[in-house]
């Protein structure tokens, strides 16, 4: 099992890292259909807009998608670890 996991993590971190490179830079369904709709020109900046991780991007800069991506797999890998560590079931051993 412990196996699986280093699997699981070694390849969460590879597609965040390289194919995160290859992505299209173009807007998905939704975004596509409230631009067209108009919805769009309704929309504010929300209040993280300007954080680190904001656009997918290091610091807004598209150079550090791929860094901004493994970031972002080990924050949500160590907080689920250690979310599963809290409400493990305890054995009676």
């Amino acid at each position: 099992m412990k196996k699986f996991f280093i699997g699981f993590a070694f390849v969460s971190l590879l597609i965040a890292g390289v194919l995160s490179y290859f992505a299209s830079g173009d807007p998905d369904g939704l975004d596509k259909t409230v631009e067209d709709t108009g919805i769009a020109e309704h929309a504010q900046e929300h209040p993280f807009s300007g954080s680190t991780f904001a656009d997918y991007a290091l610091g807004g800069d598209d150079k550090f998608t791929g860094l901004a991506g493994v970031l972002g797999v080990i924050v949500v890998l160590a907080l689920s670890f250690g979310l599963f560590w809290v409400l493990r079931k305890k054995s009676d051993a």
